[in-house]
């Protein structure tokens, strides 16, 4: 599944057909039940609740492939600049057609967009499939894949974040959009021990078809989901001009434009920690549990975002957040891989996870309704594109240098970025 609010007037979620605020659910009586209702209260809305529990399974399936091709590319090359290139390759349609995917979900269906990106998703999981049965899998075809699927991300992306907003109110959409980056790493925890576990007891085609058979569920609910308001078409202008008035709205808002800098910097620096896990792995079995670790965090941080909601200095806390994963990034780096390094990854991962739902949550209430398809557009090709930017620069610099010492240096740099932002007004001061 594709992945990541400002109604101008009235709630986006009403104007798309959401439940009017008095008729939301109240918060139960109780310390406790109150708590739990807070974490979860997007999921009082039937429709959101559907896309997520089909979101979440389709992802599931989404990180056992993702496992299972990282281990195979390793396997076929032994390069840890070919795990680099794939990522790169799997990542470059969000750089070249997100933004025309956000100008697209501003003007069509959304759902029948995110339909056609499962659909091709899909076939590229099944055509895997086939290739490992039949023993034809080679490398150049699994970067044609990735390149493939990653295409089908790009116009599945902008739609997705586009249809959140309609199945909400307002108010809840930080918790909606927390709870999204729940389903998104807990898959990322389920997913890869699910992989090992396919792995090795069928083998490694059944990763992928599993995964194949995952998109079946998001195409199913999208067909079932009615109530989404399709966006308007009376005032359609040429798609070059409707994108620059997107870019134009981003470049001329100091936050949103701070922002879109700040998940670039993140997942350029941050996030090719993922992609070179295999490199500190010995075995399929240690890469999976590696990789649990950091989803088990990522929950965990989530959980936290979920449950504060809407609050006063969310701008500083990303800042800070961002700080500590720049640290915990470098330490697991430098250190041999031991116990405590399971520990490192999941702190990592929460406050990876954190800081991409607090990113994530002030843009979308920056953003009026009527833009939202191109200024999340834009955002998702900052926020997607910098780890096949990342991945592909570490990957050439791990030719010269070793791998852990590329790592730790990103770390480093996230933390020096981050640090600019503190000392200067905007972001710290949402």
């Amino acid at each position: 599944m594709a992945a990541p609010v400002d109604g101008s007037g009235a709630a986006a979620g009403e104007a798309a057909g959401a439940s009017p605020a008095d008729d939301e659910p109240r918060a139960p009586a109780g310390v406790v039940a109150a708590a739990f209702f807070r974490i979860g209260e997007a999921f009082t809305f039937a429709r959101y609740r559907n896309l997520w529990t089909a979101a979440f399974t389709s992802a599931v399936g989404t990180w056992m492939q993702r496992f299972a091709q990282q281990w195979l590319v390793f396997d076929l090359t032994g390069s840890a600049f070919y795990l680099g290139l794939d990522m790169f390759l799997g990542a470059l349609p969000l750089l070249l057609f997100t933004l025309i995917g956000g100008v697209v979900a501003d003007r069509y269906d959304r759902r029948h967009l995110l339909m056609g990106s499962q659909a091709l998703q899909m076939a590229c999981a099944v055509t895997l499939t086939a290739l490992v049965v039949l023993d034809a899998v080679r490398l150049p075809w699994i970067l044609v894949l990735s390149f493939l699927t990653g295409l089908a991300q790009a116009f599945g992306g902008p739609a997705f974040q586009s249809i959140v907003p309609a199945l909400v109110p307002r108010r809840t959409l930080p918790n909606a959009i927390a709870l999204n980056s729940i389903q998104h790493n807990l898959a990322q925890a389920v997913g890869p021990f699910l992989g090992g576990v396919v792995f090795a007891t069928l083998g490694l085609a059944a990763c992928f078809g599993l995964n194949s058979a995952s998109f079946l569920v998001v195409i199913v609910v999208l067909t079932l989901l009615q109530g989404v308001a399709r966006p308007a078409t009376g005032d359609r202008r040429p798609l070059l001009v409707e994108l620059g008035g997107g870019l134009s709205y981003v470049r001329h808002g100091e936050s949103l434009l701070a922002l879109t800098v700040l998940a670039l910097a993140t997942t350029t620096l941050g996030l090719p920690l993922r992609t070179f896990l295999p490199v500190f792995a010995a075995d399929p079995d240690h890469l999976s549990r590696l990789m649990t670790a950091v989803g088990v965090g990522a929950v965990g941080g989530a959980l936290v975002v979920a449950w504060l909601g809407t609050f006063r200095g969310m701008g500083r806390t990303l800042l800070l957040t961002l700080v500590a994963y720049g640290a915990l990034v470098a330490a697991f780096a430098v250190l041999p891989v031991t116990a405590f390094s399971y520990v490192l990854l999941c702190l990592g991962g929460g406050a990876l996870l954190m800081a991409f739902s607090l990113t994530a949550s002030l843009v979308q209430l920056a953003v009026p309704d009527e833009l939202r398809g191109r200024v999340m557009s834009i955002y998702l090709m900052a926020f997607r594109g910098g780890m096949p930017l990342g991945s592909l620069a570490g990957g050439y610099v791990t030719t010269f240098l070793p791998v852990p010492t590329v790592i730790a240096a990103n770390g480093v740099l996230l933390m020096a970025v981050a640090a600019v932002f503190l000392v200067r007004r905007g972001v710290r001061d949402l």
